[in-house]
């Protein structure tokens, strides 16, 4: 792959993909104490950057209305080759994990797909899908380990890099590593001096334990980011992620939940998990080689099941201590809800839920265990609330 395979891929994307905007965000600069600025390809076409890689590859092939694409996906990949199938005119199977939100899974069929839902990661579905593609004669779309999906993905190192020519570190999202290895290269052959570092979660840190070293599978993965749970990444990305990142971070559930929140509140955008991962690399504050720099962090998909967002703030509420769950023993009589009301309401917190527990074995006759959820303002103000009913006097001394 040359610099020059990369922008004959944008030629291809021409009119069919979205040049994305990149922003400054004033609130995560001071924040963090560099500049950051957020490449929005969780507004791109189908909402997410995959969309440029299946294209690219897509467009690439001698297809006939006969034809039928054949891929596997967490979700975005999913719909990027489902929307170039389709302006292609040939039929497109996608494979994806049982676990991949409805959303997705709907989005994906809403673009003409075929979808079969198959085993519990990403890895599982992509053994079905080849051999699917294999017994039913029809073409394989990588979702990654391919060097036209590598060049499309690419296309926003490309971007980056001319739309902001002084950039000194590029924080990439990386599961299967297409992205990645595409924006560090094409970041690296236009300027050798800019940063790109691929951004994992800590439960899925398949390309983390991989830097340097050759691929091999890990044994189990657990996130909230499905877009980046992969066990695997791709020996082709590998080869360019070891030539030409400069390092591998990881971030917990906690930090990316944490990213969501603020990219909400503060930016006004829709993340998904795996999209947040390199903003909540730059904002957890662990990382020294990041501070003082000008950073664009890749923000690589948009695409967050509703019906999951919930989890995902009331998650990142209670990292950033915006949210607290109390339990609190106390004498089971007339007046004691009350006065724990009372207490919150003095300390200025908001009651989300309460629940009784009266039959625990530790309980005597007369007490109760109160579990309360309340919204706060911050660490600073939970710990004033706790401290106030520890003090109360009817709350068994623990």
């Amino acid at each position: 792959m040359t610099i020059d395979d990369i922008k004959q891929a944008r030629e291809r994307l021409k009119g069919s993909v979205h040049r994305t905007p990149i922003e400054y965000s004033g609130t995560f600069s001071r924040h963090t104490g560099s500049e950051i600025y957020l490449k929005c390809e969780n507004l791109q076409k189908t909402g997410s950057f995959k969309v440029r890689g299946a294209l690219n590859k897509i467009s690439t092939l001698d297809l006939s209305p006969a034809s039928k694409v054949f891929s596997c996906s967490a979700g975005n990949h999913a719909q990027g080759v489902a929307f170039a199938a389709a302006k292609r005119g040939v039929r497109a199977v996608i494979y994806m994990p049982l676990s991949t939100p409805i959303a997705k899974v709907s989005a994906t069929e809403g673009y003409g797909a075929e979808v079969r839902l198959c085993g519990d990661v990403f890895d599982d579905a992509q053994a079905a899908a080849q051999d699917a593609c294999r017994a039913e004669n029809g073409i394989f779309i990588p979702p990654f380990d391919d060097e036209d999906i590598i060049a499309g993905q690419a296309t926003v190192g490309l971007e980056i890099i001319e739309d902001m020519p002084d950039v000194q570190t590029v924080l990439v999202p990386a599961g299967g590593g297409g992205l990645l290895a595409g924006a560090a290269f094409a970041v690296k052959s236009i300027n050798p001096n800019v940063k790109v570092y691929g951004v994992q979660a800590d439960g899925a840190p398949a390309i983390a334990r991989a830097f340097g070293h050759a691929p091999s599978a890990l044994d189990s993965i657990f996130t909230i980011a499905d877009g980046i749970a992969v066990k695997r990444p791709g020996d082709i990305t590998m080869k360019y992620i070891n030539r030409y990142a400069d390092g591998i971070l990881t971030v917990t559930d906690d930090e990316i939940a944490s990213a969501i929140i603020s990219l909400i509140e503060r930016a006004k955008e829709i993340v998904e998990p795996a999209g947040a991962a390199g903003l909540a690399a730059a904002l957890c504050g662990r990382y020294p080689v990041l501070r003082g720099q000008k950073t664009v962090c890749v923000l690589s998909g948009g695409n967050i099941d509703v019906s999951f967002i919930h989890k995902i703030i009331e998650r990142g509420l209670i990292s950033r201590g915006r949210q607290i769950r109390l339990s609190v023993v106390l004498s089971d009589k007339p007046g004691s809800l009350e006065q724990i009301s009372r207490i919150l309401a003095r300390c200025g917190a908001n009651v989300i839920a309460i629940q009784y527990d009266r039959v625990n074995a530790e309980l005597s006759l007369n007490e109760t265990i109160l579990h309360i959820t309340c919204e706060v303002s911050g660490k600073a103000h939970g710990e004033r609330v706790i401290a106030a009913l520890k003090d109360y006097k009817i709350i068994r001394n623990q």
